[in-house]
């Protein structure tokens, strides 16, 4: 692209095409819809972070139901919207979700700041959440840019360039794309594209309606783009997960500390997670014997190998509850761990 008049153009193209295909999702106002929700936009820009659509709707339509304003989920009791949250990962988001929604209810009315600037002081909004929110709440012009965004502008402009390196240029890009007039639409386009049409493999180049000023596309290189430093191999982690069971079948819980990974999370308790032998750290006095399990998880920044220590214990102190009850309220990898070893527990 040339000049701006080629940018405007190419805008205008995006946008006809979004007016068209914008899907459907429960927390967007249609291209010819009203004024968006900030609650229900910043709730979900909070929830999309480095998860994908279909395991946010859900959650979205659950937190909705149960906390339909912000003033609702300021109210709500930690503990009821961590384990609301669980399964969906990247729990520091929980928490920062619950902070924000007091300050946005206390100190500031039950109104969100309709300014980038102003978005960011609120707990847990980094630039890409202020962008989205103003732009898309609020008709700013914002530069909204997530990995969707980055792939179709590197594309777009042949930016071979590599990431991390080439995130700055590939933000000024998308800035010279972004409108002064519906931002947000734009905004959302971008992000509909790169999901839908320019896809991280097999793009489908032939009804993308930027494809006539697609450099990558031209140059034959659009499907290699954007371009990635390789990532060093994840660590492993080791730990024990201990499983007392009680005789009405209840299991013994821990809420995890509140700083730290899945921090304010209900979870079995366990070692601490080390790369090398755990020291094993059981919470009772029992007879305690190894299952022939290992659960095996992935995280951002390691791969995960706990093994289960079970025991069948008598009533005793401690927070001992129902499978049913403390199942649903945990992340992902103590789901994992509790079916896992009571499944063990039952084999004869």
């Amino acid at each position: 692209m040339r000049d701006d008049a080629d940018r405007a153009a190419t805008s205008g193209r995006l946008l006809a095409w979004y007016d068209r295909a914008a899907r459907t999702l429960p927390w967007r106002v249609p291209p010819e819809g009203g004024a968006p929700d900030p609650y229900r936009v910043w709730l979900s820009e909070v929830m999309l972070q480095q998860t994908t659509v279909p395991a946010v709707k859900s959650y979205f339509a659950a937190f909705l139901a149960r906390w339909p304003t912000v003033a609702d989920l300021a109210a709500a009791p930690d503990a009821e919207v961590m384990a609301a949250w669980a399964g969906l990962g990247y729990y520091a988001r929980a928490r920062n979700l619950l902070a924000c929604a007091r300050v946005v209810a206390g100190e500031r009315g039950g109104r969100f700041p309709d300014r980038e600037e102003a978005l960011r002081t609120l707990p847990g909004v980094g630039a890409y959440t202020a962008a989205a929110v103003a732009a898309i709440a609020f008709g700013r012009p914002a530069v909204v840019v997530d990995g969707n965004v980055e792939r179709v502008v590197a594309r777009l402009f042949a930016v071979e360039a590599r990431l991390p390196a080439a995130k700055p240029r590939l933000r000024a890009l998308a800035a010279a794309l972004t409108p002064a007039e519906r931002p947000g639409d734009h905004a959302q386009a971008m992000m509909d594209l790169g999901a839908t049409i320019c896809t991280p493999k097999r793009p489908a180049c032939g009804v993308c309606p930027l494809v006539a000023n697609c450099a990558g596309q031209r140059a034959g290189i659009a499907a290699g783009l954007p371009r990635k430093v390789e990532k060093p191999p994840r660590p492993v982690r080791q730990g024990i997960a201990y499983l007392a069971v009680r005789g009405d079948g209840a299991v013994l819980v821990e809420t995890r500390p509140s700083a730290g990974l899945l921090g304010g999370m209900l979870g079995l308790p366990g070692s601490d997670w080390v790369e090398g032998d755990p020291v094993p750290r059981p919470p009772i006095t029992a007879d305690w014997r190894d299952l022939d399990a290992e659960v095996r998880h992935t995280f951002t920044h390691f791969h995960l190998r706990l093994r289960l220590r079970a025991a069948r214990v008598a009533d005793c102190p401690g927070d001992f509850r129902p499978t049913g009850e403390a199942g649903p309220a945990m992340p992902t990898v103590m789901r994992k761990a509790l079916r896992m070893g009571l499944s063990e527990m039952a084999a004869p």
